[in-house]
């Protein structure tokens, strides 16, 4: 072998292409023999390849001898080595690395110069060299415009040239002409100098005509029927004026809100003839080219003659109207229109109607005549319709109570559905126990007092009697103050069983883990030890009188805890009503528990909240559910007297889950006005129970917040006064218990209600759901701050404990993490069918069945699935639908969501990227057709990092459905390679922007389309601050983790980094800063 390897490898030149090595020389002493080589060895990377290669130096006699390796790629890094070999055996030198240098870098990839065009701007955008050969310094965009649609207008001035830095790649060029073609070309540089240059071209919107100036003056000429104006040229904008039209509006009383200013212009022509078949308030009169209006002439509405097709008809004397004169701009595939009003003509003033004569003597006889003979008729059948009522009323009191029974067993039947809870037991711990049970507490010297994973700390003031509190009102003054009289509460603790001792909160999650082992073995023993049916006397609920009073024969009142009312007139049955008095924690008779009232009990029901002093009524159904009432509306939607009881809504608060209506209730004879709170829970499904607690736990924090402290009984009702009302009444129980005493005995206290009401919390699957949702209570806790303590409040939560080396609000999104539901593959059924697959851009981001959006519109063959779910703001349920970016499959899936769900906005926050499959799913210009659905481009604008677009979509397979307006929000302020936007400020700009559309253009209704790559945390920071800006405004009061809770109840991936949800009070922080 040779003695040693070549010593003293270094570099003697770099070059961009190729290096040149030297080394030590060496002698026989080293290889040992005269036959010998030396190879160079090395090797560097192109494209991701790793590339080998091996040359054979011939320079080893020299007494310096050199190498040089070529055809390299700049600015690479290259491994070299010698390896000095004889027939023996061979040596290697030590390794040397070498990069070379730069050079001239390729050109830009043409296909990635993109532009989004508008009136006057473009805003182009580009990638960097595929080879950049070092690193890109400088960018060069040069432009010109080349051509224009409008040949009056001079392009001599419309060139320039821009510089960009290396790690910018887009501009916005702005002041250019509407209609017209401009070149551009982008050079990268290097620090060896610019590379070949590449070049694509884009053509600017074209603008409106420019209508001249009108005053609604007196027109020239006026008759019943006719109207003349002078109509003056319109001037071009960027392609010369196509056509005039004239157009006729007939002023009708206004019904609908006004819409947004786009559609103040008539793009759609109608004819006179089809203006009334399609209730058309406007119709063309008129239309004529623009070569014919070359100066100002006069023309006149009404003339009966024929232009262009159109015929304009003599107008109406009795009718008022509009005249609108409009010009229209055609090029490219787009029409620009403007208008302007040029008259208007009132109604004609009615002549005078001649008073009838008075009729004759003679008249007057037969009619009297005739009134006599239908009084006789009256009377006799109303004689025989009393005698037959008589007999019926006993048979229908017989067989009412049998039919009702048969109605409860099929509501029963319906309602015992038990969803199993599987969950594996070995899972199990107490996390209470390793967390901080202080809570966080707010700076502040008032008595609000945040808690985070306990139920340890504060809860309102007003569920305790040893504090006052008094009731905030925001409705109307007239709304008299009533005090309310102070109900002293037994000092006795809360009772609990021997056999089912109370639980400590520290340790709810391990045993609920338990009790879930083996199918829920543990949950179903307990609940089968409940004494199921009657347990005590309800003589009084069993009378005859009473029967028609129960909506239900097997849910009524037993008699030891019945609501006794005041009778009326002497009548000792009056005092019944279908509701018993159930303890809350330390407060005897804290509750009513009641049947939802029916028609013939409605006054009754107003009866007992007046006489028990009520102030909140919280009902836990809806009117109608599966097509069957499960009770009257017993409130008024303005004014409505019940007997001696005026009930007055004065306030409607609506919410995504529930709503909040305040009544003003007076009572004959009574100078007192009582304001009364109506918390109406509207999430509860239809069968089973709430899939998540966290909106129900809102709704009961709700009503503890705004219920007075010394008011009568919470009157609580569902439909029969049972399931739902006694899951209620349990969990506002236990949260009070767990807030005192650290314990929860839902066990003994679902015993203590059936004691005091029959079958109280009616199956086993709502006993199941109380337990879930107080743990989920006791994690989370109550995590609203008010607007005045969110700046302290975040500056303590983001302080590092030098113990933990963590944060508050670290700790807080950890907490989010650990009650985010995890989706099961039977959660997602239909995304993961088979033809769904290709639909889907992440098989680990899915939507669950139970929020997705099943598309509506047909379409050949294709499924109705989409990757979408249904998500809640604050207010309105399903307001957002949040997806991901369209994949080139989905395009027409993505525009029958738009247009099946009524939506009027996409907010887009990820950028149009091929390599991605993030495909252009919008036209720029004219119309796209996907399937039975067009998409027609109206306009666009840019306003810092905000393109907006408009669209007007409609389904041509049913013209008679119309079409809608659908704005585009592309939000550019969120590079890929950032978790959080660029722009606290910009982000709230674009959230308002979104929220002003939806009011103007729909009042609010239509739904906002959110999307990302993926749907996941950006579509989810959208809609948490969506929601949170929604909350300052209505409760000056911010809760992110009930927002961000609630959004990953249905998609778990909802705002999925820290940073993320930081920024959700950053943006929050901007809000109030800016008033």
């Amino acid at each position: 072998d040779p003695m040693r390897g070549p010593r003293k490898l270094e570099v003697v030149e770099v070059k961009s292409r190729q290096i040149t090595i030297r080394w030590e020389p060496f002698g026989y002493n080293v290889t040992r023999c005269h036959s010998y080589n030396l190879t160079v060895h090395y090797c560097y990377n192109v494209g991701g390849q790793e590339q080998v290669r091996e040359e054979v130096s011939w320079d080893t006699d020299s007494s310096h001898p050199q190498h040089t390796i070529t055809n390299l790629s700049p600015y690479t890094n290259v491994s070299v080595k010698l390896i000095l070999m004889n027939p023996e055996g061979r040596k290697e030198s030590q390794e040397l690395i070498v990069q070379t240098d730069e050079d001239l870098p390729g050109a830009v990839p043409t296909e990635s110069i993109q532009g989004s065009t508008f009136e006057e701007k473009i805003f182009l955008q580009w990638r960097e060299p595929t080879q950049t050969y070092g690193v890109i310094t400088l960018y060069e965009i040069t432009y010109k415009a080349v051509s224009c649609f409008d040949p009056e207008i001079d392009l001599s001035n419309q060139s320039g040239r821009v510089s960009k830095l290396g790690n910018e790649t887009h501009f916005l060029f702005f002041g250019l002409y509407p209609g017209t073609t401009y070149s551009f070309t982008i050079r990268a540089s290097t620090a060896k100098g610019f590379g070949p240059p590449a070049t694509n071209k884009f053509t600017t919107k074209i603008s409106a005509p420019s209508m001249p100036a009108y005053e609604l003056e007196t027109p020239l000429n006026q008759t019943d029927n006719t109207v003349t104006v002078l109509l003056k040229p319109a001037q071009s904008r960027g392609a010369p004026v196509s056509v005039y039209q004239i157009v006729v509006e007939e002023e009708r009383p206004r019904r609908t809100k006004k819409t947004t200013e786009i559609l103040k212009c008539y793009p759609v022509p109608i004819h006179f003839q089809n203006a009334s078949l399609l209730n058309s308030q406007y119709y063309f009169a008129a239309e004529f080219p623009a070569n014919s209006l070359q100066a100002a002439q006069p023309f006149t509405i009404g003339d009966n003659k024929t232009y262009s097709g159109y015929w304009n008809t003599p107008l109406l004397p009795h009718k008022s109207y509009r005249i609108y004169f409009q010009a229209a701009s055609r090029a490219n595939g787009e029409t620009k229109i403007d208008c302007v009003q040029v008259a208007t003509k009132g109604a004609a003033t009615p002549k005078p109607v001649p008073e009838p004569e008075k009729q004759t003597d003679h008249t007057v006889k037969i009619a009297g005549v005739i009134a006599g003979i239908l009084l006789f008729v009256i009377i006799f059948l109303g004689v025989v319709l009393v005698m037959k009522k008589r007999k019926l009323a006993k048979k229908r009191k017989e067989t009412m109570s049998s039919t009702r029974q048969e109605m409860t067993v099929m509501v029963n039947s319906m309602d015992k559905s038990y969803t199993e809870h599987g969950t594996n037991c070995d899972e199990a711990f107490s996390f209470m126990d390793t967390h901080n049970l202080n809570g966080r507490s707010v700076s502040s010297p008032s008595s609000f007092t945040m808690k985070t994973n306990t139920l340890s700390t504060s809860v309102p003031h007003s569920h305790y009697p040893d504090e006052t509190h008094t009731m905030a009102s925001d409705t109307s003054s007239v709304v008299q103050s009533h005090t309310y009289k102070k109900r002293e509460p037994a000092e006795v603790p809360y009772q609990t069983g021997q056999l089912h001792p109370a639980i400590r909160v520290a340790d709810l999650l391990q045993h609920i883990t338990q009790m879930k082992c083996a199918e829920g073995y543990g949950f179903k023993e307990e609940y089968e030890s409940f004494f199921e049916g009657q347990s005590a006397p309800w003589d009084s609920a069993k009378k005859d009188e009473n029967r028609m009073k129960n909506r239900y024969g097997n849910i009524i009142a037993y008699d030891h805890s019945r609501v006794r009312l005041q009778t009326v007139e002497g009548d000792t049955n009056s005092d019944y009503i279908n509701g018993n008095y159930i303890d809350g924690y330390h407060r005897p008779n804290h509750y009513i528990a009641t049947q939802g009232p029916m028609q013939e009990t409605i006054y009754d029901f107003w009866r007992m909240v007046w006489y028990e002093n009520t102030a909140s009524i919280i009902m836990v159904t809806n009117l109608v559910e599966v097509g069957r009432v499960k009770c009257c509306k017993y409130w008024p939607d303005d004014t409505e007297i019940y007997k001696d009881i005026k009930v007055t809504l004065i306030e409607t608060e609506l919410l995504a889950e529930y709503v909040i209506r305040t009544f003003a209730v007076e009572k004959r004879g009574i100078h007192e006005i009582r304001e009364i709170r109506q918390f109406h829970f509207t999430g509860w499904p239809d069968h089973g129970v709430p899939y998540h607690a966290t909106g129900l736990l809102g709704f009961v924090r709700q009503v503890k917040s705004k219920s007075p402290p010394n008011a009568g009984p919470l009157v609580v009702h569902c439909s029969a006064g049972a399931g739902r009302t006694g899951c209620f009444i349990v969990i506002d129980i236990m949260l009070d218990m767990a807030e005192r005493e650290g314990v929860v005995d839902i066990y003994n206290c679902v015993r203590e209600l059936r004691s005091r009401r029959v079958n109280m919390v009616q199956t086993e699957e709502q006993y199941v759901f109380i337990h879930d949702a107080i743990l989920e209570a006791c994690l989370c806790g109550d995590t609203s701050v008010p607007a005045s303590q969110v700046r302290s409040l975040y500056y303590d939560m983001n302080k590092l404990d030098p113990q933990t080396n963590s944060s508050q609000i670290k700790e807080e999104f950890r907490t989010l993490n650990m009650v985010t539901p995890t989706l099961r593959v039977e959660d997602c059924s239909i995304a993961l069918l088979p033809r769904n697959h290709e639909k889907n851009r992440c098989m680990d981001i899915l939507p669950p069945d139970r929020c997705l959006p099943f598309l509506i519109t047909i379409d050949g063959e294709s499924s109705n699935y989409i990757n979408a779910a249904l998500m809640d703001s604050y207010k309105q349920p399903s307001a957002f639908i949040v997806t991901q970016h369209p994949l080139p499959n989905t395009v027409k899936d993505f525009w029958r969501l738009v247009l099946d769900y009524h939506c009027t906005s996409v907010v887009m926050l990820n950028d149009v990227d091929p390599a991605q499959l993030c495909p252009q799913y919008w036209p720029e210009n004219g119309v796209h057709r996907h399937g039975p659905i067009q998409v027609e481009f109206v306009s666009a604008d840019l306003e810092e990092d905000i393109i907006s677009r408009i669209f007007r979509i409609y389904n041509a397979a049913r013209p008679q459905d119309g079409y809608r307006m659908v704005q585009q929000f592309q939000f550019l302020g969120w590079p890929m390679y950032r978790d959080t936007p660029v722009s606290k400020r910009s982000f709230l700009k674009l959230i308002r922007q979104v929220d002003k559309w939806q009011e103007e253009y729909n009042g609010g209704e239509g739904r906002t389309v959110v999307h990302c790559l993926n749907g996941g945390g950006r579509s989810g920071t959208f809609c948490a601050i969506s929601i949170v800006c929604e909350m300052l405004r209505h409760q000056r009061a911010v809760d992110v983790f009930h927002a961000v809770k609630t959004l990953r109840n249905n998609k778990p991936n909802m705002v999925d980094l820290l940073d993320q949800y930081k920024f959700c009070y950053e943006v929050a922080l901007e809000y109030l800063n800016s008033g």
